[in-house]
């Protein structure tokens, strides 16, 4: 595994509807929410999605020195059509990011986890859907950030 860097990471759930984004300390060590933005239904054209820009301008305010996207994989560990979508938009986005690299990560139950939090804490229904993409992009960081700073430290 490769050595450390200090630096803040934003972490991605990249939805069909939504895009929850979160992001790290420069440390590494707590992932935390930062926006809920719409995902962009025009993919096609030359123009930048204006969900890629958002995320593109919070790499810059956040100085982020990588973007974690959350791969859905299925239960059996293999991946699927949606993997395919999110793989594409992983490309296109670490095109328009560079040179901060894009890099993919299992988000297996992130939602399911997302969700589980949340009605913990009593939030519910619409209130729910508002933040639930965010808590899934923290879920997704806080996961490859225990991994990859465990993984480090042991390295």
């Amino acid at each position: 595994m490769t050595p450390w860097t200090r630096g803040r990471r934003v972490g991605v759930d990249v939805g069909t509807v939504r895009v929850g984004v979160a992001v790290c300390d420069p440390d590494g060590i707590l992932a935390s929410p930062v926006a809920t933005v719409p995902r962009d239904p025009d993919t096609d054209s030359d123009r930048t999605p204006s969900d890629m820009s958002e995320i593109l301008r919070l790499v810059a305010e956040y100085e982020a020195v990588a973007i974690v996207v959350g791969l859905p994989i299925n239960l059996a560990g293999q991946e699927g059509p949606a993997a395919v979508l999110i793989r594409q938009y992983a490309d296109r986005l670490a095109a328009l990011a560079d040179p901060v690299p894009v890099l993919l990560t299992d988000e297996r139950m992130s939602t399911a986890a997302a969700t589980r939090r949340l009605s913990e804490r009593g939030v519910r229904g619409r209130r729910q859907r508002a933040v639930i993409d965010q808590v899934a992009a923290v879920e997704i960081l806080q996961r490859w950030l225990d991994t990859h700073r465990a993984g480090a430290v042991r390295g």
